[in-house]
């Protein structure tokens, strides 16, 4: 946790988390009903750093929480469904551990 406090991002490699996010969360790119740009946003102004520990908080929680306006596959108005089931919990945060560590990696 703390050697990613200290690891910086750019936005562009904060935009690049926030699509391999999704890529886990959705199985097509045309079923992606938000942006990583939205996917990245913080919550609470508290949270709006550029460290990958606090990209990674964000990008978690709006991902679980759901919520996120957004445009289904034929273009109706749609929000992000919240992931309620332990399963699908589990198997996101694993994923997004992941990416983090190869973030890591990379910027180490």
């Amino acid at each position: 946790m703390e050697a990613m406090k200290s690891i910086y991002l750019n936005l562009e490699e904060q935009y690049l988390f926030g699509k391999a996010a999704l890529t886990v969360r959705y199985d097509e790119d045309n079923k992606i009903p938000v942006t990583p740009e939205q996917i990245i946003t913080p919550r609470r102004w508290e949270d709006k750093k550029n460290d990958l520990w606090t990209t990674w908080q964000c990008v978690q929680e709006n991902m679980i929480k759901g919520g996120l306006p957004g445009r289904n596959a034929s273009g109706k108005n749609t929000r992000t469904r919240a992931i309620t089931g332990i399963d699908g919990d589990i198997r996101l945060n694993k994923a997004l551990w992941m990416i983090a560590e190869r973030f890591r990696e990379y910027k180490s």
